[in-house]
């Protein structure tokens, strides 16, 4: 950073020197274990609160270095930011970085220390604006899924694309603030990293985990979306987008491949006679998304209806996708459960990564927005209900 190897100042130890501890009234949501973890301001990304402080004392493993990326730091400017500020302090060497503040940044989105120990202090005085800070953070001794967290060329356009990777803990789903975008497009950076993963399906909402994504060059217009539970905004333009990648099987690597569906099979189907005398199949084979008109649909009255998907083949299947009847009919399902059989004989039900009960999916709200749920673990079957 531009004040890097400057020497320590007064009144940057916290409070407490119990490792992965966070404390003063301006600490976000934070997690913080001996490996990797986020943190962030309070009402992140929300404007900060006047007059608070937090201090994040980081501790890794002895032996490993710790490894900060700078998410977002967006403290309103001040000179020397001396309203408000982010300065990070190694007590091992004394050394320290920052103070960063809008108008004075990191000058890359990485920090790589010498040091199995650091202090993260933020504090603000009176203010207008300003997101405040997201930081995450793991070791130089800790690859994730094979990459360690650091950069790495990936495209040319831009020249250098930061791809890092940060944990994110269970219950993401209910932390406040909000999303932009959706899992095809990225999401706006402003958007709650752990929510917005949840969202993309990359992470279960029950166990959290680790996540790896890169910020990449902003787009004009972020879709609003539901998926995995949740609702995402539309949002305006923005310099940079956050991008999940997917760690896939090595028997499927291509995760958003659509799977071809060879044969639909269904409880029952609905055939209609409308009010001028027409007949109307609501067969299986209408069940297709790409399907324009009317869709599948059970037998009214009929219990425990289902839809069959045969895949061909044994599949690794990472996700589902589903739309109502169309506009003009006005019909779609609001939830459901799923399960799976490699042989159409014995049926396993899904019950996602608690394994306790069987899952209940959200679905449509509507007949014409496609709601995505992600299986997490996958399904690895040929026939689906």
């Amino acid at each position: 950073g531009p004040h890097q190897g400057g020497k320590l100042r007064q009144g940057t130890a916290c409070l407490s020197t119990i490792p992965g501890v966070s404390a003063g009234n301006g600490c976000g949501h934070s997690l913080l274990t001996p490996h990797s973890g986020t943190l962030s301001s309070k009402n992140y990304p929300g404007t900060y609160p006047n007059h608070t402080m937090c201090c994040w004392r980081l501790q890794a493993p002895p032996g490993s270095s710790l490894l900060l990326a700078f998410g977002d730091v967006d403290l309103e400017p001040s000179e020397h930011c001396a309203h408000s500020s982010l300065l990070l302090a190694d007590p091992q060497t004394g050394t320290a970085y920052g103070p960063y503040c809008r108008n004075s940044i990191p000058s890359a989105p990485l920090l790589v220390t010498n040091s199995s120990t650091v202090t993260v202090l933020f504090n603000s005085t009176s203010h207008r604006s300003g997101r405040g800070l997201l930081v995450s953070y793991a070791t130089s001794q800790h690859p994730v899924r094979g990459t360690h967290y650091t950069q790495e060329y990936i495209s040319p356009d831009p020249p250098l694309t930061m791809c890092f990777s940060v944990y994110c803990p269970a219950g993401c789903k209910d932390i406040h603030g909000d999303i932009w975008g959706n899992p095809s497009q990225g999401y706006r950076d402003t958007s709650v990293l752990c929510k917005a993963a949840v969202h993309a399906g990359v992470i279960a909402d029950e166990l959290g985990g680790q996540v790896t994504l890169s910020r990449e060059k902003g787009i004009t217009l972020y879709e609003s979306a539901f998926a995995n539970g949740l609702r995402s905004k539309r949002g305006s333009l923005s310099e940079k987008r956050l991008v999940f990648h997917k760690v896939c099987s090595l028997l499927s690597p291509a995760c958003d491949d659509v799977l071809e569906v060879v044969t639909f099979n269904a409880s029952s189907w609905w055939h209609e006679v409308d009010m001028l005398g027409q007949d109307r199949a609501w067969v299986a084979e209408r069940a297709a998304l790409s399907t324009t008109g009317h869709s599948w649909a059970a037998e009214p009255g009929a219990k425990a209806a289902w839809l069959e998907l045969d895949l061909g083949t044994r599949r690794n299947v990472t996700g589902i996708i589903t739309k109502g009847s169309s506009e003009q009919h006005d019909y779609y399902v609001t939830s459901y459960h799923v399960s799976s059989s490699r042989n159409r004989k014995n049926w396993r039900p899904y019950r996602g990564s608690s394994g306790q009960e069987d899952k209940v999916f959200e679905g449509n709200a509507d007949s014409h927005g496609e709601v995505s749920n992600a299986f997490i673990p996958p399904i690895v079957a040929r026939y689906i209900r």
